[in-house]
């Protein structure tokens, strides 16, 4: 079965809102890092405004590694309106955002990413259909902004690597454990 992977750049409270406000150096580790976490998806999931706004950005961006992956995947939004833009590979939920992507575990590829969509990543981990988080966490104190965890269950997690880059991030990745004890088959 394929894996729900999480990837969010988060400040040091937690903060998911508008990283650019937080994220103020980008080094070869976070590089090498997210180049690390998407080389094994072959799938991402978007929220309706993530789609818009990446729309508008990535197809003529040549930000490496994100802009060859995002164009290249199929891109699964979360919308109940018909898509706009004809960004490649891009196609709305047919139903529910939770029964579509636990379809889509269903069906063989690689893994399936998140990125950026805070109600949709909330979503699926309050389903407890998200497998790792995968975040990056800026030496900053937001302040104020959406945050990636409020309002959640509780979920145990399991470390499975930290690092810290040269600019002071970190790259930190969990593995959800599930209620009977198990972590998901890697």
């Amino acid at each position: 079965m394929r894996k729900i992977v999480v990837y969010e750049l988060l400040s040091l409270d937690g903060v998911a809102e508008d990283p650019d406000s937080f994220v103020a150096a980008w080094d070869e580790e976070m590089d090498a890092n997210l180049g690390t976490v998407i080389a094994t998806q072959d799938a991402v999931v978007l929220g309706r405004r993530s789609y818009t706004e990446w729309a508008r950005f990535w197809p003529g961006s040549d930000i490496q590694p994100f802009a060859d992956f995002i164009n290249g995947v199929a891109k699964y939004v979360a919308t109940s309106t018909p898509l706009d833009g004809g960004w490649a590979r891009a196609t709305a939920f047919d139903g529910g955002l939770v029964d579509g992507v636990r379809e889509l575990k269903r069906q063989p590829g690689g893994d399936i990413g998140v990125h950026a969509s805070i109600s949709v990543a909330r979503a699926l981990l309050a389903a407890d259909v998200v497998d790792e988080l995968r975040l990056v966490i800026a030496p900053r104190v937001a302040g104020q902004g959406r945050r990636l965890l409020d309002g959640l269950p509780a979920i145990r997690l399991e470390p499975i690597e930290s690092e810290m880059t040269p600019t002071g991030h970190l790259l930190i990745g969990y593995r959800v454990v599930r209620e009977h004890g198990e972590a998901p088959a890697s």
